[in-house]
């Protein structure tokens, strides 16, 4: 089952590269056919934004696998084990609510996304948007996942806080530190 998860990740994170690198193609090659030839790729205005939509649904998922979402850890280091537990526990309902609305909001929207046509490419919108039902269900189950591990006692104090430190954040606090003792 791991390995199935690693290369779904790893579809993921290919998807990722794939958006990315077409916008860079779609924008730079219109940028030039307008400079140059005075006209320009009306579909690849359209498409780069859509390009940039999945982008930003599949790096959300592999962000949350790798812990890579913004987080403050300011209080949550000074706080005891219980409330370190309480507030994972909140942190982790609060995301998985929010994931069920985000689901619940995709699958409302879907009949109107469904018969909505987007104006250039001719595409139903569906394809654009109907990932938030993957995006939703497969952060969701790391919502799931970790609350199950904190509730069974299987979470560690390491294991709660998935925040990843800044590059260069460890040699300004051991400058802090050091301006602290002198």
């Amino acid at each position: 089952m791991k390995k199935l998860i690693d290369i779904f990740f790893k579809l993921m994170e290919l998807g990722v590269v794939l958006c990315l690198f077409a916008m860079v193609i779609m924008v730079f090659g219109n940028v030039v056919m307008r400079y140059v030839f005075n006209s320009g790729i009306l579909i690849s205005e359209e498409m780069s934004r859509y390009a940039f939509i999945w982008l930003t649904y599949l790096g959300a998922m592999v962000a949350m696998r790798e812990g890579g979402h913004l987080g403050v850890d300011t209080l949550f280091k000074h706080l005891p084990l219980t409330g370190k537990k309480v507030s994972v526990f909140l942190s982790e309902s609060l995301m998985l609510l929010m994931n069920g609305m985000f689901l619940w909001g995709t699958f409302k929207m879907h009949e109107l996304q469904v018969t909505n046509i987007s104006p250039v490419a001719g595409i139903s919108m569906i394809w654009i948007y109907g990932l938030g039902y993957v995006v939703a269900v497969v952060m969701g189950i790391f919502n799931i996942h970790k609350l199950f591990l904190l509730l069974t006692g299987q979470l560690s104090e390491e294991q709660m806080l998935t925040v990843v430190e800044t590059e260069g954040i460890k040699e300004v606090e051991q400058n802090i530190e050091q301006l602290k003792k002198a």
